[in-house]
């Protein structure tokens, strides 16, 4: 049995882009759950819906990478760990 990537048949830089949106997803829950918003409250921040934070935080393929930066800037993540997630997805 091989990895997820191996099994769906992606290319390295289509599994490299899943598992970016992936940590970035799980950032995003993570800030909000620590500063104890709602999901109505970060879509308030970032000028969005309920729906579109609510898809941010599953990895939805329909969310582009530059929402959930800009959503992870607005709830106060700094850019340097914002590139840490983006090397470890990378490498």
């Amino acid at each position: 049995m091989g990895t997820a990537a191996e099994l769906l048949g992606l290319e390295p830089a289509e599994a490299a882009y899943i598992e970016l949106k992936v940590r970035l997803a799980v950032e995003l829950a993570a800030r909000r759950q620590e500063l104890r918003l709602s999901q109505k409250a970060v879509a308030e921040r970032v000028r969005s819906s309920q729906w579109r934070v609510a898809k941010m935080e599953a990895a939805d393929s329909s969310v582009s990478l530059d929402l959930m930066v800009r959503s992870l800037l607005a709830l106060g993540v700094a850019p340097k760990p914002i590139q840490e997630l983006v090397k470890r997805s990378t490498s």
